[in-house]
């Protein structure tokens, strides 16, 4: 069990050091329009997912929190 919150802390952790350098990505989406005989129109979307701020922060705390919380419990 001190593995797997050690491992969800390094998680949130590196989700909060990739919103906070990145702050979202943006992804390709492609619909196809119509198609009549061999002539195809596709239309491609891009789409932008953000993170927020607060969001990028409360992880690093959080997987900081468990952190530090794991190594203090097994001294116990």
């Amino acid at each position: 069990m001190k593995l797997d919150l050690r491992l969800v802390a390094i998680v949130l952790i590196v989700v909060g050091l990739f919103g906070l350098l990145y702050g979202g990505f943006t992804y390709t989406k492609e619909s196809h329009g119509f198609k009549v005989g061999s002539l195809e129109v596709a239309v491609k979307d891009r789409e932008t997912i953000n993170f927020p701020l607060w969001l990028s922060v409360g992880a690093l705390i959080a997987g900081g929190a468990l952190l530090l919380s794991n190594r203090r419990g097994a001294t116990i």
